[in-house]
C-alpha cells in the first residue's frame, strides 16, 4: 500500500525533477547569494556615510549598525527582483519560437528557467524573512516575545497585515506576488498529470508574479523612491521584457489555438504587450515615472487594498477559467499528445 501511495504522490508531483533542479540551482542560488552580499555591504556603507536614499525617507534608521537587518532585507528584496527578471527573460525567450541565431540550446534555457525561478523563490522568501526579523527585534510597540513574534508574523507575511502608510498596499502586493509565485513556479513538476496545456495556462500566468514585484518595488523601494537616473533605469529595464513578451505572443514555440476566443485572446495580449512598450518609453523620456520629488509633498496613495483584493479575485477566477478551458480541450489520454503539446509550425 505504502509503494502504490508512493507512486501515485510521484505521479501527481514529480518530486524527483524538482531534487534534480534544486541541486542544479546550488550553483545559481550561491552566485544569488554573493550579490546579495555585495548589495548588503553597499548598502550597509552608503547609510554609515550619510549618502542613502532610505535615511532621506526613513531618517531613524540612520544608525547603520543597528539596522543591518533591514539592509539585508533590502539587499535580498534588490537581488530577488534582478533573479525575477533573469528568470522572466529566459522564460519568454524559451516559449518563444527559437531563433536559427541563438547559440544556445533551447533544453540549456529552459533548465536555467527553472533553476533561476527556485532561487528567486528563495530570494523573495529571504527578502520577507528579514524584514520579520527586524521587526521583531525593533519591536515598536514593547511587547512580550509571544506578541512580538506574532506581531511581526501577521506584518510580514499576512496579506494586508501591514496595516500603516504606502506598505498598506506596497507589502500587500509583494506578499501576492511571493504566495502566487510558490504554486505559479512549481507547476512544472505537476505538468504530467495535469497536462501540457493545463501546465502551460499556469506558467503564462506567472508574468503577474513580475509585474506585482516590479510595482512593489517601485512603490516601496526606499533606494529609488525619488525620482532620478536610478529609478528610469528600473523602468527602462521593463523594455525587453515588454519586447520579449510581444515576441513570444507573436511566435510561440507551440501552436496556438485557433478558435475565435484564442484569436482575440492574442490580439488582446498583443495589443497590451505594444502599448507597454509605448508607456514605457514615454514614462522614459518624460521623466514622470512615479518618483517623489525632495522637498515637495507627494500626493497621497490612488490605490486601496479593497482595489487589490478585487483585481487579485478578478485574476484567480481568469486564471480558473482559462484552466477549465485548458482542460476540457486537451487531447484525450494516450494520443501521444497531451504532454508536451504541439509544437509550432516553422
Amino acid at each position: 500500500m505504502t509503494g502504490v501511495r508512493k507512486t501515485r504522490r510521484t505521479r501527481w508531483f514529480d518530486v524527483a525533477a524538482l531534487g534534480r533542479d534544486i541541486r542544479a540551482a546550488a550553483l545559481d542560488a550561491t552566485v544569488a547569494l554573493v550579490i546579495t552580499l555585495a548589495l548588503f555591504v553597499w548598502f550597509y556603507q552608503r547609510v554609515a556615510s550619510g549618502s542613502s536614499p532610505t535615511i532621506q525617507v526613513m531618517p531613524f534608521l540612520a544608525d547603520a549598525d543597528e539596522y543591518r537587518m533591514y539592509w539585508l532585507c533590502q539587499a535580498f528584496g534588490w537581488s530577488a527582483l534582478l533573479w525575477a527578471w533573469i528568470t522572466v527573460m529566459l522564460g519568454l525567450i524559451r516559449s518563444s519560437r527559437r531563433p536559427a541565431w541563438l547559440p544556445v540550446a533551447t533544453v540549456r534555457i529552459e533548465k536555467w528557467h527553472r533553476t533561476t525561478s527556485l532561487t528567486t523563490i528563495a530570494l523573495m522568501f529571504g527578502h520577507a524573512f528579514w524584514f520579520f526579523a527586524e521587526t521583531v527585534r525593533y519591536n515598536e510597540d514593547g511587547l512580550g516575545w509571544g506578541g512580538r513574534l506574532w506581531s511581526a508574523f501577521v506584518e510580514a507575511f499576512v496579506p494586508g497585515g501591514y496595516a500603516s502608510g504606502t506598505g498598506r498596499i506596497a507589502i500587500l502586493i509583494g506578499l501576492l506576488a511571493f504566495y502566487l509565485s510558490i504554486p505559479l513556479g512549481l507547476a512544472f513538476y505537476t505538468r504530467r498529470s495535469i497536462g501540457g496545456r493545463v501546465w502551460r495556462v499556469l506558467h503564462g500566468s506567472i508574468i503577474v508574479v513580475y509585474v506585482l514585484s516590479v510595482w512593489h518595488t517601485l512603490l516601496y523601494g526606499t533606494n529609488l523612491w525619488y525620482d532620478g537616473w536610478f529609478r528610469t533605469t528600473v523602468w527602462l529595464l521593463q523594455l525587453p521584457v515588454a519586447a520579449l513578451l510581444l515576441v513570444r505572443l507573436l511566435a510561440p514555440a507551440y501552436r496556438p489555438g485557433s478558435s475565435r476566443l484564442d484569436l482575440i485572446g492574442r490580439v488582446v495580449g498583443r495589443s497590451a504587450a505594444a502599448a507597454t512598450i509605448v508607456v514605457l518609453l514615454a514614462v522614459a523620456i518624460s521623466g514622470r515615472d512615479g518618483g517623489r520629488t525632495p522637498g515637495v509633498e507627494g500626493a497621497g496613495l490612488n490605490v486601496t487594498q479593497a482595489m487589490v483584493w478585487i483585481g487579485f479575485a478578478v485574476f484567480l477566477v481568469t486564471v480558473a477559467a482559462a484552466v477549465y478551458r485548458a482542460w476540457r480541450l486537451a487531447p484525450a489520454p494516450g494520443s501521444g499528445r497531451e504532454e508536451a503539446g504541439i509544437p509550432a509550425r516553422p
